[in-house]
């Protein structure tokens, strides 16, 4: 007769490994249903406590110690697929032992509701804050006033406002800043919303990339949206903006006047650029901004420039053009000349 016991040792091995698979197959069912499923059933209820701070693990964690769940790693993937990622709330809950995963998920996330877009608003580059607030009115979002006090307003925090020089004697203190876009209006939204909206969108398109740059030119941020207002309000063309930034600093660095026209236009149409001829009188307009009375760059920017703008300045094109003029009135192209000789032969 032969020994049993190698059948009997056989025997015993494929029961264990048996049971290991049934009960591997169980606890994988029992972590695909927290993982993907919705069925609730009945059980008991339990109060957990989630304490403020707490991560989606330190969640899950508690979930398990209270008889909640099985498989922290499944509620956590769970809640980083869905929309309640970074949702769950603190505080206490009253949770029962036959909730889904999900169930469980909603119970302690909250997603803010979806607002209604009531409308648009698209501020062109080169408006100023004066034509941003006569737009607003014109939409019948805000009155000039309402828009025109939340621009006053002291109460917006961003670093690049701090290279406003103190007491400077600007018009508005945020132009140049208010960035270009269009913004989507909900029923909720006030004048200060909207404002912090345009400085935050200048923040995001003010990046690193540009505040290096800046850096290395020496230009403060108040710096650059100046130079760059005057180029938004100068050039039409794209591939003439780095042109025109380049004539800025010539003429800067050689000590003469920048005599812009947009710069007098400014403040003799009180920011709503309503009138594209200057006159010789015109020219004589008393104020900081004009740049055909007082040297160096005027006291502050005239108009909100697009990021096209802010480029152009912080790559100029390298030349010796001091002067430029307008070749073709329907496309805005310039002729630019060195010296004053060929500017007014060009003309």
């Amino acid at each position: 007769m032969k020994n049993p016991k190698p059948l009997i040792v056989i025997a015993i091995l494929l029961v264990i490994v048996l049971g290991s698979l049934i009960y591997g197959y169980s606890q994988y069912k029992i972590y695909q249903e927290e993982y993907q499923g919705t069925e609730s059933s009945q059980g008991e209820d339990v109060v957990v406590v989630i304490p403020e701070g707490a991560a989606t693990k330190q969640i899950a964690q508690i979930l398990k110690e209270n008889g909640l769940i099985q498989f922290p790693s499944a509620f956590v993937k769970r809640v980083k697929e869905s929309q309640y990622r970074g949702s769950l709330q603190p505080g206490e809950f009253t949770l029962n032992t036959g909730m889904s995963t999900w169930e469980m998920i909603e119970v302690l996330g909250y997603v803010e509701p979806t607002k209604q877009v009531m409308a648009t608003l698209t501020i062109p580059e080169g408006f100023s804050i004066e034509q941003i607030a006569a737009r607003v009115e014109e939409q019948g979002l805000f009155t000039q006033e309402e828009f025109l006090e939340a621009v006053q307003a002291n109460t917006y925090s961003y670093g690049f406002l701090d290279s406003i020089p103190e007491g400077v004697n600007v018009n508005y203190r945020l132009q140049g800043f208010l960035f270009p876009a269009t913004y989507d209006i909900y029923e909720d939204t006030t004048a200060h919303d909207l404002v912090d909206m345009m400085l935050k969108k200048f923040d995001e398109v003010y990046s690193p990339e540009l505040q290096a740059q800046a850096a290395a030119m020496n230009y403060t941020a108040f710096e650059l949206v100046n130079r760059a207002s005057i180029v938004e309000r100068e050039a039409k063309l794209d591939e003439e903006r780095p042109l025109i930034a380049g004539v800025i600093n010539n003429r800067l660095e050689q000590g003469m006047m920048l005599q812009m026209c947009p710069t007098v236009l400014y403040p003799i149409t009180n920011g709503i650029y309503d009138k594209s001829e200057v006159t010789y009188e015109d020219l004589e307009v008393e104020s900081l901004y004009n740049t055909y009375k007082y040297t160096g760059l005027p006291v502050g920017p005239i108009c909100n420039p697009g990021e096209v703008s802010l480029r152009a300045v912080l790559y100029p094109a390298q030349h010796n053009y001091l002067y430029y003029h307008v070749d073709n009135e329907e496309i805005g192209s310039h002729i630019f000349t060195e010296t004053y000789e060929e500017h007014v032969e060009t003309q």
